[in-house]
């Protein structure tokens, strides 16, 4: 066996402890789960199986990134109870798990579920049902002989809009209701504000592990500094930020991340080091820009989470996985780790999007083991840093093991 073949058996894959930190509840339900939530709740769907919804709606190839938004259009209307809330979350906690998942970061937009029968706080604590009671079933079923195995964890993150309308929810429909006079920028302000405060309040009175804040959205005419005010509360409330940037719009998005927001990861980033982008007329040497942006991202060690196959769907121009910006970052030796986006959507897992990435870039076994590694590092993890230093050196040595049992050799030093 040729010294590294072992990291292509889909085996080892699923052996090693994984993350997934850029996970959105809303893109992960099984379609089975939403056929049954939509006839409870008499939404209407375009098909009624499984195999229908795959040809119809959830799809492996899309056009453009609104063709890849059209599936929420359902997967939220179905999503509009506590009990649809909590099995949407704890059937994808057991996804994950199923996969050698150990650690997940689920995010989601809690003000699209709001209505007459939920309130922020309701949706959150629907959704950390979900998840602990899978966490619960998993943890307390690992035999001792496990070998270190880490127990599986999870943090939640709740994202704000970049853009939205009355129609997304009655939350939305109110505040432009209460607001008729205000500038849209100003609603998308009082928005994430309120959720950013609602964040807080619900975390601190309940203990729901809500790890992280985001910002998701159209990029391009609604720029983050709509947005910092609640990135600010967030901060001064030590929640962890995490913005998609550069995921449909240029570099100037994820300077703004950073730079206005504060983001401690971005979301994406594959417009990163696209020089042709940039639209800041300010910006006169367009290239120094980018290598001042990519290098300040490498020496902070703000890690990118990468969705390779969720970046072919939305940006179809990509052609072969090769192309994809994740070569450049990986020259450049920035943290990333791969994440799924929307497992459902984009029709992956947090192992198919390694095995892509071990083929498509001809990643070694250490270049893996460190890709792996910076997930657990980079997390946004509930408990205090202590407890963190031991989940990640249990899920290191862990990982080593696992090598080792497939390698035949020794595991890298860490």
């Amino acid at each position: 066996m040729p010294v590294e073949s072992f990291v292509l058996d889909p085996a080892f894959i699923e052996a090693i402890p994984k993350t997934d930190l850029h996970l959105h509840l809303d893109g992960s339900l099984r379609l089975q789960t939403l056929i049954d939530l939509a006839e409870t709740g008499k939404v209407e769907l375009p098909a009624t199986t499984p195999e229908e919804l795959r040809l119809k709606v959830f799809k492996d190839s899309y056009q453009n990134l609104g063709e890849y938004l059209y599936p929420f259009k359902f997967t939220t209307a179905v999503m509009q109870t506590p009990e649809a809330l909590e099995r949407v979350a704890y059937e994808l906690a057991w996804d994950n798990i199923n996969e050698g998942v150990c650690y997940i970061e689920v995010r989601f937009a809690p003000q699209l579920h709001i209505n007459g029968k939920q309130d922020i706080a309701s949706v959150l604590l629907s959704v950390d049902m979900g998840l602990r009671r899978a966490k619960a079933e998993y943890n307390q079923s690992i035999p001792v002989t496990v070998d270190g195995k880490p127990e599986f964890e999870y943090g939640i993150i709740v994202c704000a809009l970049r853009k939205f309308s009355p129609t997304y929810s009655k939350y939305y429909e109110r505040l432009f209701n209460l607001h008729p006079y205000s500038r849209e920028r100003d609603l998308y302000t009082m928005a994430s504000l309120d959720l950013a405060r609602a964040a807080v309040q619900i975390r601190d009175k309940f203990g729901i592990p809500v790890v992280g804040f985001d910002l998701a959205g159209e990029e391009a005419g609604y720029p983050a500094e709509h947005h910092i005010d609640a990135f600010e509360l967030a901060h001064r409330h030590f929640l962890k930020k995490t913005v998609h940037a550069g995921e449909a719009y240029g570099p100037e998005s994820i300077f703004q991340a950073i730079t206005d927001l504060k983001a401690d990861r971005i979301g994406h980033g594959y417009y990163l080091f696209q020089v042709p982008s940039i639209k800041d007329h300010e910006i006169v040497d367009k290239e120094r820009f980018v290598r001042d942006l990519a290098g300040y991202i490498a020496d902070r060690r703000i890690t990118i989470e990468v969705c390779l196959t969720s970046n072919l769907q939305t940006n179809p121009r990509i052609g072969d996985l090769q192309n994809h910006a994740f070569a450049r970052m990986r020259e450049a030796k920035l943290s990333t780790t791969f994440c799924t986006d929307n497992r459902t959507v984009s029709n992956t897992t947090v192992s198919r999007e390694i095995q892509l990435a071990i083929q498509a870039f001809k990643l070694t076994a250490k270049e893996l083991r460190h890709i792996i590694v910076y997930g657990f590092k980079r997390s946004f993890f509930p408990r205090p840093y202590i407890e963190k230093r031991s989940y990640v050196r249990g899920a290191i040595d862990y990982y080593d093991r696992v090598q080792r049992r497939y390698q035949g050799a020794e595991a890298p030093d860490a």
